[in-house]
């Protein structure tokens, strides 16, 4: 009797030890699985650099052509406004230059 009642304790021993190892592989492989989704979504990112890189010059090129287009047009307005004063005709500044005028929405405090 005695001799069972050790080797059930010894086998909830071993079950116990056996799930407490199951357990921490288990948490484990969470923790490496984790570290990995996070080094694709960084590998992700990196390789999206180039396209962040290339949209931002193209927008900073199109940034460009609006402000030497909107220097010219200040240039030529001022030039037509001191042409004017000696009676020459003004030229039209800018003919692509058009602006949009909305109102803004009435936010009331809540």
């Amino acid at each position: 009797m005695q001799l069972l009642i050790v080797l059930c304790f010894f086998v909830v021993f071993g079950l116990l030890i056996v799930g407490l190892y199951n357990g921490l592989v288990r948490s484990r492989n969470a923790v490496k699985n984790a570290w990995s989704s996070i080094d694709v979504q960084l590998k992700r990112r990196h390789d999206l650099i180039p396209n962040v890189i290339e949209a931002v010059k193209g927008y900073a090129a199109h940034e460009r052509q609006t402000l030497d287009a909107v220097i010219t047009a200040r240039q030529q307005a001022t030039q037509s406004a001191a042409a004017s004063k000696t009676g020459r005709r003004p030229k039209m500044p800018l003919p692509k230059l058009c602006v949009l005028s909305l109102p803004w929405p009435k936010h009331t405090p809540t």
